[in-house]
């Protein structure tokens, strides 16, 4: 049996309007990012650490020559924090041109769904809010958040956080804190 050129044309539009994410676990909890942004995934090395940097930049790496930050997301959405394992993950990801690390637990796959599968996020989930949610995933009995590259990889984010963090610094040592 062989299909039409219409035909032909429909699935490829079809599977044109599938998304893919790359999905990782934190803390138990279920997430994915695009796949389009994801460069790698590597074994996590040595990360060195920033002074007065904001809580969620666990500090940078040194990949190939080129200096990357690590954000560590389960700092910055305040889930438990696990120790590290044999599965603990980088995952370099692309964003506006620059190279970012997303400290991860376990990457767990990578997924096609269509666009309609997708739910929009109503309210936050565990302490995710929803500005940092593109959206729901129901894949049977899991439920999958979908993050939203542009706020958790915000540069201007990071630069406030930071100076939230001196700012915040400055009062507790000026009250002996």
């Amino acid at each position: 049996m062989s299909l039409s050129t219409e035909e032909v044309q429909t699935a490829e539009k079809d599977r044109s309007l599938e998304g893919q994410a790359v999905l990782f676990t934190l803390a138990g909890c279920e997430l994915g990012i695009p796949i389009g942004v994801t460069r790698e995934i590597i074994r996590v090395t040595d990360i060195t650490h920033m002074p007065k940097a904001p809580k969620f930049l666990q500090g940078v790496i040194n990949l190939r020559g080129r200096v990357i930050p690590v954000l560590d997301l389960k700092k910055r959405f305040d889930m438990p924090l696990l120790d590290r394992t044999e599965e603990t993950r980088i995952l370099v990801v692309e964003w506006q041109g620059q190279s970012i690390g997303l400290l991860v637990d376990k990457v767990v796959e990578v997924v096609r769904f269509s666009p309609a599968s997708m739910e929009t996020a109503t309210e936050d989930i565990l302490n995710i809010g929803v500005e940092y949610m593109d959206g729901l995933l129901q894949m049977g009995p899991r439920l999958v958040v979908l993050l939203k590259m542009e706020k958790i990889s915000s540069i201007e984010e990071l630069r406030s956080g930071q100076e939230r963090e001196n700012l915040l610094g400055g009062e507790e040592k000026a009250f002996g804190h």
